[in-house]
């Protein structure tokens, strides 16, 4: 009797612990959206689903194409999302409880999902078709039954949301959330703009240098981000369309909020890779707990062909070899016949710039095993590798060594040229460039 107790004490534990190992406590949620009970979102490039309360997501969508920006409908029963199921990224619309997606948009170019009419009857959405070399978006509708799409009149549009009523649309005729580069402050930092679709007249709501991005209509108010706060971070503000006054109500210091929509009586976000949700009337929000059950299909080791991810190399002083950059790895290659060996294997970190010293015994190059990019040799006499630098944050370039082996000069991303002297450890600055893009920082 005890034997079997102990054995069904052990299955119970072995269940639970395959349980929680198939629950993961996950990060990075992109794109969420919330309707009245549930808020969906895209992780890991496909469309999840999740009580407003946290807890178990359950996924939607599964191709191998990415999907994302997930919209309830006014009535919370459907989904609509842009997808790529068939090698394009178009409009999508699939019951909220599961079942086989309804695609809606059929051109070759990219259609970004945006906003359900009031009506349910039909989604907008923006697309580069009609817009000459596709350097901006238009706004379109079509209906969920399907059709052709509907251009709005605006000529440049972002991102935008209809009013209650549907008879107007706050959007952005311009965006820079997916730039190169934060808090910027110019011509093309976009605004939050008002446009009646009966008069087609419009009006600035902002008014401001800042970047104001993603606008949410809900009742008398319209919320959106923006980086106009002291801490120049993306946070949650507020427009009330009676006062026309504006008010920020987040005060996220060190991430920016990124993607956010609104619901019924919710508000819903991302920061620091957390999803948050903000109560309209309480302007108070809190962390929503999400577990998903995935087998981490990315995280499993895999083999990979790396001759289509060389980027940087150097040949050897006898010219009989080459060290080769390809994928994070180092690896040393005949010039003609012989053996390939990887000579970091070091799927966990990424090695760059290799340079091969003129005495034909080292290889110095930058890695990140530490966390940050620092100076690295390896002595291939004895195939060991050692960290010389202790530099921190930044990027450096190409390592130029000296005729005698004992020293490295390079650029760094400040456009300082610095010489390294490995006898010593010791680092000097002679000195600094004034201008230098990328191809000059490289070179």
């Amino acid at each position: 009797m005890k034997a079997k107790k102990l054995i069904i004490a052990v299955s119970i534990i072995l269940f639970v612990n395959g349980s929680l190992n198939a629950q993961v406590s996950a990060r990075m949620f992109r794109y969420p959206d919330v309707s009245k009970t549930q808020i969906t979102f895209s992780y890991g490039g496909d469309i999840w689903i999740v009580p407003k309360s946290g807890g178990t997501a359950y996924k939607l969508s599964s191709p191998k194409g990415e999907e994302s920006f997930p919209k309830f409908s006014p009535d919370g029963s459907k989904i609509a999302f842009t997808g790529n199921y068939d090698g394009n990224s178009d409009v999508y619309v699939i019951p909220a409880m599961g079942g086989i997606p309804k695609r809606l948009t059929y051109h070759g170019s990219s259609d970004r999902i945006l906003d359900w009419h009031p009506n349910g009857n039909k989604v907008l959405f923006a697309s580069t078709r009609k817009s000459g070399k596709q350097r901006f978006s238009q706004f379109y509708t079509i209906n969920v039954t399907g059709g052709l799409a509907k251009k709005l009149p605006m000529e440049h549009a972002e991102f935008g949301t209809y009013s209650p009523d549907g008879k107007s649309i706050a959007y952005t005729d311009r965006t820079r959330a997916y730039r190169t580069w934060k808090r910027y402050r110019g011509g093309s930092a976009p605004d939050i703009w008002i446009f009646n679709l009966d008069d087609l007249s419009s009006s600035n709501i902002t008014k401001n240098i800042a970047n104001d991005e993603f606008p949410m209509w809900n009742d008398d108010k319209i919320y959106f981000l923006s980086d106009n706060g002291p801490n120049l971070r993306y946070n949650i503000w507020v427009y009330n369309i009676n006062t026309k006054q504006l008010k920020q109500l987040t005060q996220f210091k060190n991430f920016d909020i990124h993607h956010s929509s609104s619901g019924p009586d919710d508000l819903v976000f991302e920061a620091g890779g957390k999803l948050y949700l903000l109560n309209l009337k309480t302007e108070q929000y809190n962390e929503v707990k999400i577990d998903v059950v995935t087998d981490q299909l990315l995280m499993l080791p895999k083999i990979v062909k790396v001759k289509d991810y060389i980027q940087h190399m150097n040949i050897s002083p006898d010219g009989k070899r080459v060290v080769v950059e390809a994928r994070g790895e180092l690896f040393s290659v005949p010039a003609e016949k012989g053996y390939v060996k990887n000579l970091t294997n070091s799927s966990g970190s990424a090695e760059r710039y290799p340079s091969w010293s003129p005495d034909g015994k080292k290889i110095a190059f930058w890695s990140d095993k530490s966390g940050e990019y620092e100076l690295t040799l390896l002595d291939l006499e004895n195939d060991s590798e050692r960290k010389l630098s202790a530099y921190g944050p930044g990027f450096r370039y190409n390592l130029f060594w000296s005729p005698d082996s004992k020293k490295l000069a390079f650029v760094d991303q400040t456009m300082n040229i610095i010489y390294f002297d490995i006898t010593n450890n010791q680092s000097t600055t002679i000195d600094k460039g004034k201008w230098m893009y990328q191809g000059g920082l490289e070179n």
